[in-house]
């Protein structure tokens, strides 16, 4: 969850410009919301936001006056200044500033989820960039066991092997295993399970003598017809089709 700050001395404006935010499903927090440019600064100081949202003609302090602020204390909020003022001087300062926007009222929502979730991504991956030598560090750790995991679906790929029994077995998140076998797999888990057990199953049906529903059952299949609908998906053909086929170029 991200933190935004919001500034305006139009306080209604301020009032709707939150619940908007809040609305929008983002992961941002509205942490702190100031009337004029000196309760800004104070609330600045204090919060550290990761997101200012400021009108950028105040009493006390301009927009432009507290960013100088914030530069000066190292302060690497990022900003986006909403203004009834279309000037390009304006606009030309904040940039320099490194203002991330420069909006003129009234803001369409649209827009303005735009900017927010680009600035989300921003912060994600400053986040992911600082976290980056702890990750460096855990990096062979997972790796490894990852791979123990992966030779554990290659392993009992017949049984009744599920995300989550791995994940609880291996003392992970769901979702983060999930992210961690599509990255060293190529695919998800599901299709990586279910491209495992049509692989074996072709092996199998080498045999004439095992019936198909038994190769089914025996690659992890409960259900005959499931396993028929996932291989004519893989493999563009039926498994008796399949068969047919492997035999009479043998």
């Amino acid at each position: 969850m991200y933190r935004i700050f919001l500034a305006d001395d139009e306080v209604w404006e301020m009032k709707g410009m939150k619940k908007i935010i809040q609305q929008m499903g983002l992961p941002l927090l509205v942490d702190g919301e100031a009337e004029d440019g000196i309760a800004a600064w104070e609330g600045l100081r204090q919060k550290h936001p990761d997101i200012l949202l400021a009108d950028i003609r105040m009493p006390g302090f301009t927009g432009l006056e507290l960013v100088q602020k914030m530069r000066q204390e190292g302060m690497n909020t990022k900003v986006i200044f909403i203004s009834g003022y279309a000037e390009f001087s304006y606009a030309q300062k904040a940039l320099r500033m490194g203002v991330s926007e420069y909006l003129i009222k009234p803001v369409e929502e649209e827009e303005l989820r735009e900017i927010l979730e680009e600035l989300v991504r921003e912060l994600e991956g400053e986040r992911q960039e600082q976290e980056a030598p702890q990750a460096k560090k855990d990096k062979n750790v997972k790796s490894s066991v990852i791979q123990n995991i992966i030779q554990e679906i290659e392993n009992c790929y017949s049984g009744n092997i599920t995300l989550k029994s791995l994940a609880d077995k291996y003392y992970i998140s769901d979702s983060r295993l999930s992210v961690q076998l599509k990255e060293q797999l190529g695919m998800s888990f599901p299709n990586y399970l279910a491209s495992l057990r049509i692989q074996k199953a072709k092996e199998l049906m080498e045999d004439e003598n095992l019936s198909l529903e038994a190769v089914a059952k025996m690659v992890g299949f409960k259900d005959y017809f499931y396993f028929n609908k996932v291989f004519k998906k893989m493999e563009g053909i039926s498994p008796s089709k399949f068969r047919k086929k492997f035999h009479i170029s043998e």
